[in-house]
Protein backbone atom coordinates (compact mmCIF):
# COMPACT_ATOMS: atom_id res chain seq x y z
CA UNK A 1 0.00 0.00 0.00
CA UNK A 2 2.57 2.83 0.66
CA UNK A 3 4.63 1.66 -2.28
CA UNK A 4 0.81 2.26 -4.48
CA UNK A 5 0.73 6.05 -2.41
CA UNK A 6 4.20 6.83 -3.03
CA UNK A 7 3.95 5.92 -7.14
CA UNK A 8 0.98 8.00 -6.74
CA UNK A 9 2.42 10.60 -5.48
CA UNK A 10 5.04 10.87 -7.65
CA UNK A 11 2.71 10.50 -10.54
CA UNK A 12 0.91 14.17 -9.12
CA UNK A 13 4.03 15.44 -8.75
CA UNK A 14 5.14 14.84 -12.08
CA UNK A 15 1.91 16.39 -13.90
CA UNK A 16 2.14 19.39 -11.83
CA UNK A 17 5.64 20.20 -12.47
CA UNK A 18 4.66 19.54 -16.42
CA UNK A 19 1.60 22.09 -16.38
CA UNK A 20 3.59 24.39 -14.05
CA UNK A 21 6.22 24.06 -16.57
CA UNK A 22 3.13 24.57 -19.62
CA UNK A 23 4.28 27.73 -21.81
CA UNK A 24 2.71 30.04 -24.58
CA UNK A 25 3.66 29.77 -28.11
CA UNK A 26 4.89 33.44 -27.09
CA UNK A 27 7.04 31.89 -24.86
CA UNK A 28 8.28 29.00 -26.97
CA UNK A 29 9.20 31.50 -29.84
CA UNK A 30 11.00 33.72 -27.44
CA UNK A 31 12.92 30.93 -25.96
CA UNK A 32 14.54 29.60 -29.11
CA UNK A 33 16.84 31.54 -31.36
CA UNK A 34 15.57 30.34 -34.49
CA UNK A 35 12.52 32.72 -33.94
CA UNK A 36 14.14 35.73 -33.34
CA UNK A 37 13.00 37.70 -36.11
CA UNK A 38 9.57 36.50 -35.62
CA UNK A 39 9.69 37.63 -32.29
CA UNK A 40 10.66 41.36 -33.25
CA UNK A 41 8.39 41.30 -35.67
CA UNK A 42 5.02 39.96 -33.16
CA UNK A 43 6.36 42.27 -30.41
CA UNK A 44 6.34 45.41 -32.81
CA UNK A 45 2.86 44.68 -33.91
CA UNK A 46 1.75 44.29 -30.47
CA UNK A 47 0.78 40.47 -30.87
CA UNK A 48 3.02 38.97 -28.33
CA UNK A 49 0.32 39.16 -25.46
CA UNK A 50 -2.56 37.98 -27.67
CA UNK A 51 -0.40 34.72 -28.52
CA UNK A 52 0.70 34.20 -25.01
CA UNK A 53 -3.07 35.02 -23.57
CA UNK A 54 -5.21 31.88 -23.53
CA UNK A 55 -7.13 31.10 -27.12
CA UNK A 56 -6.30 28.45 -29.41
CA UNK A 57 -3.97 29.04 -31.72
CA UNK A 58 -2.17 27.41 -34.67
CA UNK A 59 1.15 29.15 -35.48
CA UNK A 60 2.95 28.59 -39.02
CA UNK A 61 6.70 30.11 -38.00
CA UNK A 62 9.01 31.75 -40.39
CA UNK A 63 12.65 30.70 -38.95
CA UNK A 64 14.69 33.81 -38.97
CA UNK A 65 16.02 32.88 -42.34
CA UNK A 66 12.69 32.46 -43.61
CA UNK A 67 12.91 36.08 -43.05
CA UNK A 68 17.09 36.88 -44.30
CA UNK A 69 15.06 35.26 -47.32
CA UNK A 70 12.69 38.51 -48.39
CA UNK A 71 14.09 41.29 -50.24
CA UNK A 72 16.74 43.19 -48.97
CA UNK A 73 15.12 45.57 -46.44
CA UNK A 74 11.60 44.13 -46.09
CA UNK A 75 11.88 43.75 -42.37
CA UNK A 76 13.51 46.62 -41.44
CA UNK A 77 10.50 48.51 -43.63
CA UNK A 78 7.64 46.52 -41.35
CA UNK A 79 9.10 47.10 -38.16
CA UNK A 80 8.72 50.76 -38.68
CA UNK A 81 6.03 51.58 -36.32
CA UNK A 82 4.35 53.99 -39.37
CA UNK A 83 3.91 50.00 -40.92
CA UNK A 84 2.31 48.52 -38.31
CA UNK A 85 -0.84 47.59 -39.89
CA UNK A 86 1.02 45.83 -42.49
CA UNK A 87 3.21 43.90 -40.33
CA UNK A 88 -0.15 42.67 -38.46
CA UNK A 89 -1.63 41.57 -41.73
CA UNK A 90 1.75 39.59 -42.48
CA UNK A 91 1.57 37.83 -39.04
CA UNK A 92 -2.06 37.34 -38.77
CA UNK A 93 -1.95 35.30 -42.01
CA UNK A 94 0.49 32.95 -39.93
CA UNK A 95 -1.96 31.93 -37.34
CA UNK A 96 -4.90 30.01 -36.84
CA UNK A 97 -7.78 30.26 -34.75
CA UNK A 98 -7.66 26.69 -34.11
CA UNK A 99 -5.16 24.06 -32.95
CA UNK A 100 -4.39 21.92 -35.68
CA UNK A 101 -1.75 19.76 -35.03
CA UNK A 102 -0.22 17.88 -38.17
CA UNK A 103 -2.32 14.70 -37.74
CA UNK A 104 -5.63 17.09 -38.19
CA UNK A 105 -4.04 18.69 -41.63
CA UNK A 106 -6.13 16.31 -44.24
CA UNK A 107 -4.78 14.70 -46.75
CA UNK A 108 -4.59 16.40 -49.96
CA UNK A 109 -4.68 20.49 -50.45
CA UNK A 110 -7.17 21.96 -48.75
CA UNK A 111 -7.83 25.85 -47.92
CA UNK A 112 -7.47 27.07 -44.75
CA UNK A 113 -8.90 30.60 -43.28
CA UNK A 114 -6.21 32.43 -41.34
CA UNK A 115 -6.85 35.32 -38.94
CA UNK A 116 -6.17 37.57 -41.64
CA UNK A 117 -9.69 36.84 -42.48
CA UNK A 118 -10.25 38.07 -45.83
CA UNK A 119 -7.13 35.50 -47.10
CA UNK A 120 -6.34 31.89 -47.79
CA UNK A 121 -3.74 29.23 -47.53
CA UNK A 122 -3.74 25.90 -49.23
CA UNK A 123 -2.28 23.68 -47.01
CA UNK A 124 -1.67 20.71 -48.53
CA UNK A 125 -0.33 17.25 -46.52
CA UNK A 126 0.93 14.76 -49.20
CA UNK A 127 1.84 11.43 -47.08
CA UNK A 128 2.93 13.31 -44.02
CA UNK A 129 4.89 16.24 -45.90
CA UNK A 130 2.75 19.36 -45.34
CA UNK A 131 3.27 22.80 -47.42
CA UNK A 132 1.67 25.89 -47.36
CA UNK A 133 0.65 27.70 -50.29
CA UNK A 134 0.35 31.54 -49.60
CA UNK A 135 -0.97 34.71 -51.91
CA UNK A 136 2.11 35.17 -53.75
CA UNK A 137 1.64 31.15 -55.29
CA UNK A 138 4.98 29.97 -53.49
CA UNK A 139 5.48 27.52 -51.11
CA UNK A 140 6.40 27.24 -47.34
CA UNK A 141 7.69 23.67 -45.93
CA UNK A 142 6.36 22.71 -42.67
CA UNK A 143 10.35 21.62 -41.36
CA UNK A 144 9.26 21.03 -37.83
CA UNK A 145 5.59 20.39 -37.07
CA UNK A 146 3.90 19.70 -33.23
CA UNK A 147 5.45 22.25 -30.87
CA UNK A 148 2.69 22.10 -28.37
CA UNK A 149 1.80 24.98 -26.27
CA UNK A 150 -0.67 25.66 -23.37
CA UNK A 151 -2.60 27.83 -25.99
CA UNK A 152 -2.09 26.00 -29.27
CA UNK A 153 0.61 24.47 -31.41
CA UNK A 154 3.52 25.84 -33.55
CA UNK A 155 4.46 24.43 -36.95
CA UNK A 156 8.10 25.42 -37.79
CA UNK A 157 8.02 26.73 -41.48
CA UNK A 158 11.23 27.61 -43.79
CA UNK A 159 9.39 30.59 -45.43
CA UNK A 160 7.39 34.06 -44.86
CA UNK A 161 3.83 33.91 -45.90
CA UNK A 162 2.72 36.52 -48.11
CA UNK A 163 -1.11 37.49 -48.42
CA UNK A 164 -1.78 38.57 -51.76
CA UNK A 165 -4.14 36.65 -54.38
CA UNK A 166 -6.00 33.07 -53.34
CA UNK A 167 -3.39 30.46 -54.08
CA UNK A 168 -4.65 27.51 -56.27
CA UNK A 169 -5.72 25.00 -54.12
CA UNK A 170 -6.50 21.94 -55.66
Amino acid sequence: MIKKTTLAAMAFAVSMTGAANAASITEIAAGDARFSTLVAAVTAAGLAETLAGPGHFTVYAPINDAFAALPAGTVENLLKPENKGQLTDVLLYHVDDRVLSAAAIPSGSNYFKPLLTSQRLCITNDGGKVTIADGTGTFANVIVADIMADNGVIHVIDKVLLPGTRPACH
